[in-house]
């Protein structure tokens, strides 16, 4: 078997180790337990979260048990990592909702069954229970001041202001690593490269209440684009796991747009594909980048991870439609998910329709004189079939499945047309 440690290396995954030796000690001669945990700052994770947790299923994939830990209490605290300014609170029951969808898709990133099937916690269990005075006497009590106040996390906002709300999260969060150690034995947490200091913190109260006790802490690269725009932002904002929020087909699009110079390295991060399969897409993309085979295993990979076989199968037939103008094959829900950003109007079912007078009434050309020339000129096509008769009337026959009609003008232009 590939060695865990070396193959996290070769994918450029491991940006910071504790103690690089005594992890691969560790790896080398047990079978561990290991967390990585996220705030339900939302209902739904979108990409940015998910090297992590991929990073750990790749732990469990050579037989490690992942702790997925959710932040029920520390998502209601706010943590200050990353972060210019305070975070607005969130109230318990917006909490309690974003769990609920959080951990939907978690459980279909991990492996709940076996011997080291994933484990699924939410601090809130062991943490609201807890009043204030254990708080301060049992763990702010090991963590000095001066300790919290060299985090960059903290530093960075000590002139902008921090409330001490948010100057605690870092304790809460290590009282998740102290009390999943003791639960759990669990010895070594895996975060983004923002949180670092969080897990040190874990680690800091581990060795002070259990007498120099070990564990361990392994930090994962803050993914970049090779253009210096943000990762995982498209124009209509993040690229959301919730297949209502960003449908599969635009999850397939993002990642089938992946530049060249970024998408050997998406594919060592996020793919579960072997070196050599990596190997031979490089060397398509050298030898004859036109093909984007690189690309398409990428989306292919990703799609079917997130969503299942059957969204991407969706998601590809709906990239084909498009591309060769056939539109008429596909389903009113496909089409909804392909077409959700183009231009749009309105027509009542009942309503008589000349093809010049939607033309005109859609604002798909500007002029009556326009649409008979565009129509004669042979650029309109009705659910990808070209309409060169003026005179053309739209009927039942021309309503995908009785709601749309897909109106195209000259080689790329859509437009929606609802019943």
């Amino acid at each position: 078997m590939v060695n865990l440690l070396e193959e996290l290396q070769w994918r450029g995954i491991i940006y910071q180790q504790t103690d690089e030796q005594d992890i691969k000690e560790l790896l080398e001669n047990e079978k561990i337990s290991l967390y990585c945990g996220v705030d339900p700052t939302a209902d739904s994770l979108h990409i940015g979260h998910l090297l992590p947790f991929l990073t750990l299923r790749r732990f469990q994939q050579h037989g490690h048990r992942p702790i997925v830990l959710i932040g029920g209490a520390t998502g209601m605290i706010g943590d200050p990592s990353g972060k210019k300014e305070e975070r607005k609170l969130q109230t318990i029951e917006t909490v309690q909702e974003n769990v609920k969808g959080l951990k939907k898709q978690l459980e279909k990133i991990f492996d709940f069954d076996g011997s080291n099937g994933a484990v699924l916690v939410n601090n809130y269990d062991w943490t609201s229970t807890m009043n204030v005075i254990t708080f301060l006497r049992d763990y702010g009590k090991y963590i000095g001041i001066n300790y919290m106040l060299a985090k960059d996390t903290i530093a960075s906002r000590l002139e902008t202001g921090i409330s001490f709300t948010e100057f605690s999260y870092t304790i809460l969060q290590g009282i998740d690593f102290l009390h999943l150690f003791d639960e759990y034995q669990c010895k070594l947490q895996i975060g983004g490269s923002d949180q670092w200091g969080n897990i040190t913190t874990g680690l800091e109260l581990i060795r002070k209440i259990h007498d120099g006790a070990k564990a361990y802490g392994l930090t994962i690269p803050l993914v970049t684009k090779a253009d210096g725009t943000k990762f995982g932002k498209t124009e209509n904002g993040a690229v959301w796991l919730d297949p209502e929020k960003t449908s599969p087909y635009e999850f397939y699009q993002f990642w089938i747009n992946t530049a060249d110079e970024d998408v050997v390295k998406y594919l060592k991060y996020f793919t579960f594909l072997t070196k050599e399969e990596i190997e031979d897409l490089e060397q398509s993309l050298k030898k004859e980048p036109h093909l984007r085979k690189a690309q398409k295993a990428l989306a292919e990979e990703m799609t079917r991870l997130i969503h299942g076989q059957e969204a991407l199968n969706q998601a590809i037939r709906i990239s084909e439609s498009l591309f060769s103008g056939d539109i008429k094959q596909l389903s009113a829900e496909e089409i909804k998910q392909g077409f959700k950003d183009v231009p749009s109007y309105e027509v009542k079912e009942t309503q008589e329709l000349g093809l010049v007078d939607l033309l005109v009434q859609a604002k798909i050309s500007p002029s009556k004189r326009q649409a008979r020339e565009d129509i004669q000129n042979g650029a309109i096509y009705i659910n990808g079939e070209r309409v060169t008769d003026t005179s053309y009337q739209l009927t039942e026959n021309d309503r995908i499945e009785g709601q749309f009609t897909i109106v195209r003008r000259g080689k790329k232009k859509y437009f929606l047309i609802k019943y």
